[in-house]
């Protein structure tokens, strides 16, 4: 895609402080194995007896990626995430655990979803992306109405979307999107079931910090 046509980003800083050097070692051997190419994705070519295909979109460093899918070695995950210290992070989790089952994109989870063709996943997670709270940056928040969009349109029927966020508003931005779209069900029927951390959720040091205005809420939806 070219920059004139790029969208806005919705990222800050792709790198901060000096990466490490094993995880600067990991870059330079271990990603280029589990790189996701670029340009069209079939996710079944990678591994074609994976039950499922699940995406993380913005994964941080890696934690919630990695035990999901050690928990899950029958399942392909897909991984995005722009900031390189996290993806570094990340490899690390990767190595440590020899987890076979993990394919990252190290760059925007938005040029991976243009990627794979419909009806391509099983499930997606977008776990406490960054909430751009003013609201001049409002622009650059993920979840705007195209990337619902393509969320419906890669997601087979019956499909699962989870998203959770510490910040009050852009809890009410996702949802008031997500369900405009008539594309999702909100599976809600209490108030627990959006504060409460889903069983199998995997708590990250990120979500400790307690950097938002709000507890963490979880929304799952399903693909109609």
């Amino acid at each position: 895609m070219s920059d004139a046509h790029r969208p806005i980003r919705s990222f800050g800083r792709i790198k901060s402080r000096p990466i490490k050097p094993r995880q600067a070692g990991l870059l330079d051997t271990l990603l280029p194995k589990i790189a996701i190419p670029e340009g069209a994705f079939n996710p079944r070519a990678q591994k074609p007896d994976a039950a499922e295909v699940w995406l993380e979109i913005g994964f941080g460093g890696g934690e919630h990626l990695a035990e999901q899918a050690a928990r899950r070695p029958d399942v392909l995950f897909l991984a995005a995430e722009p900031f390189l210290n996290g993806v570094a992070s990340a490899l690390r989790h990767i190595d440590e655990r020899d987890l076979q089952n993990v394919r990252v994109h190290a760059g925007d989870a938005r040029d991976l979803l243009a990627a794979l063709p419909d009806a391509s996943l099983d499930r997606v997670f977008i776990l406490f992306p960054d909430p751009w709270p003013k609201a001049r940056h409002h622009k650059r928040r993920l979840i705007q109405d195209e990337v619902v969009a393509e969320l419906a349109r890669v997601l087979k029927p019956g499909g699962a979307l989870r998203f959770a966020t510490d910040w009050k508003d852009y809890a009410a931005w996702t949802l008031e999107r997500i369900l405009r779209s008539a594309q999702f069900d909100w599976r809600a029927e209490q108030a627990a079931d959006w504060r409460v951390a889903p069983p199998d959720h995997v708590t990250t040091r990120y979500e400790t910090k307690q950097l938002g205005d709000c507890a963490p809420v979880f929304f799952d939806f399903t693909r109609k």
